[in-house]
């Protein structure tokens, strides 16, 4: 597959173009590391320029109403949609992540721009009965020009779906695509170009350290999104901080348990647990349960069905529709995948299943491991305290409900948890107790749309996909009218 010339320009101001350097980066195809694409190797300037751009579109875009904005960006859905099999062959090859479960980010992100493009007469402020002489009310108004990072594992999804609220809030946006993952974003370029005026939506390609970082510290960008890693989400914090006061929302890392009580069904728990754990994208989502936490009694009989059904998954060539793996993003992730593995055998957690490269001439290449299993694993140990955002599942024992919840909180994440139990007790006991900002019971792994998404602890600050999300790219402000009598 070869994307040169199809798409592998940014989009600054609503034209089409390279960086102001002329670089490229290479795009690799993590399942061959072949290269299939070119995306611009965006600079400061770069981001100086689409900046200028949002500045000088955002009050027009938002002065054509709510209405106009919504008919705006249903288009845009609309373009997308026509474009959807063009994306999600671009998208499997890019990330590595197999086809079957990829259909759905292109539907899903469209989704996202559907439910924002109608929720715009939320955009309320309040009247308030403050004094019998004035009239006090409050409206909201965009920022202007917003900023919104996205990662690698699901970058269509984040780039239209995670964008519309901050649009449909009438501010302008600057994206900043993944570098491991941009060739999607460039195809949105195309389309965004003829679907939105020009410099409302703007794309700007290339390293974190040159691009995020000249976004991050941008003193007339006073809004932030970022999805990634606390290492890096803490570093936007700092750098924004340096430049300007922000309001910066953040979902980060995860290291999020599911906790089994002794009453379910064994199979469908083993079910969940592999559901839960997102091996269908290599583990890598920062929502994934990746520490499995079993009641002592059921413990035997979860472990060895899991090892039955792990060893069995099928790795291949993600644009295989039998393929039920694909390939880890990018080398570094896939060299820090397998330091965690050789980490956790040191630490003297079982390795019980996967644990390295898979066998075969298809696999001489690329960045594949096995779905990887522990059993005996301790809560002090490395794999089940950092997060590996790989395909690596931690199964854990414990013999009381406050021992469940001790082991659930210990880590410096507060995602997602999963919670399995009959007992109605148990299960609101422990989801009000757990520091997580997003509760399954007895289920794992779906997003529902108007349910807002956000983490506890170093998992992050703010909501995105309710209406949440939509409020957080407005500003407040109080108005208060004298009435002379």
């Amino acid at each position: 597959m070869n994307v040169i010339g199809k798409a592998q320009k940014m989009l600054i101001g609503g034209a089409l173009v390279d960086s102001e350097g002329g670089e490229f980066i290479p795009a690799i195809n993590p399942a061959t590391e072949e290269v299939i694409g070119q995306i611009p190797a965006g600079t400061a300037r770069d981001v100086e320029k689409a900046v200028e751009a949002a500045e000088g579109s955002w009050e027009a875009w938002n002065d054509m109403g709510v209405a106009g904005r919504s008919e705006a960006l249903r288009n845009f859905g609309k373009l997308i949609m026509e474009r959807a099999d063009e994306l999600l062959e671009v998208e499997v090859n890019d990330t590595g992540n197999t086809i079957t479960p990829m259909r759905g980010d292109v539907k899903t992100g469209v989704g996202g721009i559907n439910y924002y493009a109608g929720l715009g007469y939320e955009l309320k402020g309040d009247t308030v009965p403050s004094t019998q002489n004035n009239l006090h009310f409050s409206v909201r108004e965009p920022y202007g020009t917003v900023g919104r990072i996205i990662p690698y594992n699901h970058p269509i999804l984040f780039a239209t779906g995670h964008t519309a609220g901050a649009l449909m809030a009438g501010n302008s946006i600057v994206v900043k695509p993944p570098e491991t993952a941009s060739l999607s974003s460039l195809i949105l370029a195309e389309i965004a170009q003829e679907a939105l005026p020009p410099g409302v939506f703007n794309i700007v390609t290339g390293l974190g350290p040159q691009v995020g970082a000249a976004l991050a510290t941008h003193p007339q960008v006073k809004r932030i999104a970022f999805i990634g890693s606390a290492r890096t989400g803490m570093a936007i914090q700092r750098m924004a901080a340096e430049s300007a006061v922000k309001n910066i929302t953040l979902e980060l890392g995860g290291k999020n348990p599911m906790i089994v009580f002794p009453d379910v069904n064994t199979s469908e728990i083993a079910t969940a647990a592999i559901q839960g754990m997102n091996f269908s994208w290599q583990g890598q989502s920062c929502g994934s349960t990746s520490r499995l936490l079993l009641h002592e009694s059921i413990y035997d009989e979860v472990v060895d069905e899991l090892v039955e059904r792990i060893g069995a998954m099928r790795l291949g060539d993600p644009m295989d529709e039998a393929s039920e793996m694909g390939a880890i993003n990018s080398q570094p992730q896939y060299e820090k995948v397998l330091q965690y593995i050789e980490s956790a055998k040191d630490e003297g957690a079982s390795l019980l299943a996967g644990g390295g490269r898979p066998q075969g001439d298809e696999f001489k290449r690329g960045f594949w491991v096995r779905p990887t299993l522990f059993g005996d694993v301790k809560p002090g140990m490395k794999i089940a305290q950092e997060e590996i955002f790989g395909p690596v599942l931690s199964v854990m024992k414990w013999s009381s409900s406050d021992e469940a919840l001790r082991i659930a909180n210990d880590v410096e994440y507060g995602l997602t948890a999963s919670i399995w139990t009959n007992n109605i007790d148990d299960a609101l006991s422990l989801a009000r107790r757990v520091r997580a900002g997003y509760v399954w019971v007895n289920s794992v792994g779906p997003h529902y749309r108007g349910m807002n998404y956000g983490g506890y602890k170093n998992s992050g600050v703010g909501r995105d996909e309710g209406v949440e999300e939509l409020l957080s790219y407005t500003e407040q402000k109080t108005i208060n009218i004298a009435i002379r009598r």
